[in-house]
């Protein structure tokens, strides 16, 4: 057995422990500590695409369809016929003197003589009336003739001073609730312009500040404002199936024209006469109503109280009796005890504006007209001739 000395042994031990030692300091400290990495960042890219227009060549447009065409022709043909009337009102005033106003509205060419038509409240009382067409022109008018009642005037121009073509007038029965309605005119002094609605209704009375009525009045929808009166009132053929008078006050869409059957009974004579005369029985009566038969007793609740005759008039040259004594019904006094009316050559006459109605549309002043009545419950039968008022 070989003994090694106790101090080389301690001396062996150490260099066999030091490399050892050596390695595992060296490997602690070079050991990289673990971290997370962070996560990446998004990166975002935005684009920005600038939109250049393209203009849409003819072929891309849509073409007008049938309806445009045909209002956007008849404008074309119509319009130019269709010229805005300026008027100048002369009035005195107690402090000032005279002084002038001036009014505005429409009209239309109605033959190649020069002759416009318009309302009649458009011209009345007028100093001095100028005629603007559509190239501007300017001509001064003259008054031809009047129908208040029925609220028309005709004037005349120079036919040297246009070649405008006159509208056509649709015929009298060519009219029906439903079809297209075309107004032109001058609204606010805004000439020429147009308007699109239907006929809304057909036979309208329209009461007029004189309180007299125009009757078988058109109503339209078509949008009619101040400076529309005067112009026409037109079907898609382009022509004239009235003339605007009036709107509703307090309400939208709601229009009225003198139709085309009194524009072609009135006009004509106008242009020969310079005034209507309107046929008349030479009567006043009242509207019998229910209230009114039982208050009077009457036999029937409907036709027309005979209250008052003209002196030598129609009603009483031919035996029509008035009233013959006064009653109080409620607050009024009412002329009581002359005959009733009931019908007008067999046609049923349902109160005063159906007498009047009946009277305008139907007679002419001289012509013979049979009256039905009730005198004291007992039909009876006259004949009358009409005159004029």
């Amino acid at each position: 057995m070989i003994r090694i000395p106790r101090h080389l042994a301690l001396a062996l031990l150490l260099a066999a422990l030091l490399p050892l030692a050596g390695c595992r300091l060296s490997a602690a400290e070079s050991a990289p500590t673990a971290t997370a990495a962070p996560p990446p960042t998004p990166v975002v890219v935005v684009t920005t695409v600038v939109a250049t227009p393209t203009p849409l060549s003819d072929s891309d447009l849509l073409p007008l369809d049938i309806e445009e065409q045909l209002i956007t022709n008849l404008y074309e043909r119509a319009g130019p016929s269709v010229v805005h009337i300026s008027s100048e009102v002369m009035t005195m005033d107690f402090f000032f003197g005279p002084m002038s106003s001036e009014g505005t509205g429409s009209g239309f060419v109605w033959d190649d003589a020069g002759h416009i038509v318009t309302n009649y409240h458009v011209v009345a009382d007028a100093n001095k009336i100028e005629v603007i067409f559509s190239d501007d022109r300017q001509v001064e008018a003259e008054v031809v003739g009047v129908d208040p009642r029925n609220d028309l005037a005709v004037l005349r121009v120079d036919p040297g001073a246009t070649t405008v073509r006159p509208l056509p007038v649709a015929a009298a029965d060519d009219v029906r609730v439903g079809q297209r309605a075309i107004a032109i005119g001058n609204p606010f002094g805004l000439d020429r312009t147009l308007t699109t609605g239907v006929v809304s209704a057909l036979g309208r009375p329209l009461e007029t500040d004189t309180g007299d009525y125009i009757f078988n009045v058109i109503q339209t929808d078509a949008a009619i404002n101040p400076g529309n009166s005067g112009g026409p009132l037109l079907n898609s053929r382009g022509e004239v199936i009235g003339i605007n008078t009036a709107i509703q006050q307090g309400a939208e869409g709601i229009g009225f024209a003198v139709p085309a059957a009194t524009l072609r009974r009135v006009v004509p004579v106008l242009l020969t006469n310079g005034a209507y005369r309107h046929a008349t029985l030479g009567l006043l009566g009242y509207s019998i109503t229910a209230g009114l038969a039982e208050a009077l007793g009457l036999p029937v609740d409907q036709g027309v109280l005979v209250a008052q005759l003209a002196r030598g008039g129609p009603a009483e040259v031919a035996g029509v009796r008035g009233a013959q004594q006064e009653v109080i019904v409620g607050n009024s006094r009412v002329l009581a005890g002359g005959d009733i009316i009931t019908a007008l050559d067999g046609n049923p006459i349902g109160d005063w504006n159906a007498l009047l109605e009946y009277l305008e549309l139907h007679k002419a002043v001289g012509d013979a007209i049979t009256l039905s009545l009730l005198r004291d419950g007992q039909p009876l039968t006259v004949q009358a001739t009409l005159g004029a008022e």
